[in-house]
């Protein structure tokens, strides 16, 4: 069964200083407190306090984007995963998979999505194949990427 963590309730609204904040931060993440204050109408100490209120509330946090070729992984693809029976099984069994970097519960054809990152065509195989090969998992439909196009992350504030 998955592990159930203590989920924070999430911030009633954010205001438009906070859109501003995170709008401006997801184009540039490393910008000074002294830059982004006078851009959002604050002073540099208050826009830190904001900054560090909304990675608090868990509403913003800052990591390194890699381009997945960039670092020697060639094969990625998304895999929507058709279960039968108990879900939370089958979560923790993909779940536990280091290639796996996205995974989300859905309503539709698939119960599960899974993005899988790997170096080459010859681990991504052998990925799906333990991930098809699990008790629950009816099938397993791979969508393997020609080319990413398009890759965002400001997406919430619009």
């Amino acid at each position: 069964m998955v592990e159930e963590t203590a989920v924070k309730q999430p911030r009633s609204r954010l205001d438009e200083t906070d859109k501003r904040i995170i709008r401006i931060l997801q184009t540039d993440g490393r910008m000074q407190f002294s830059k982004l204050g006078p851009l959002v109408d604050l002073s540099p100490a208050a826009a830190r306090q904001r900054v560090l209120q909304l990675i608090e509330d868990d509403v913003i946090s800052f990591v390194a984007v890699t381009d997945p070729t960039a670092t020697g992984q060639l094969a990625q693809a998304m895999v929507g995963i058709k279960v039968q029976g108990d879900i939370d099984r089958v979560l923790v069994g993909v779940e536990a998979h280091a290639e796996v970097v996205y995974l989300v519960v859905t309503a539709g054809r698939f119960d599960l999505l899974a993005e899988i990152v790997c170096e080459d065509t010859d681990r991504l195989m052998e990925v799906l194949q333990s991930i098809r090969m699990q008790t629950g998992v009816l099938y397993a439909e791979v969508f393997t990427y020609l080319r990413l196009v398009k890759q965002t992350y400001n997406w919430g504030v619009s």
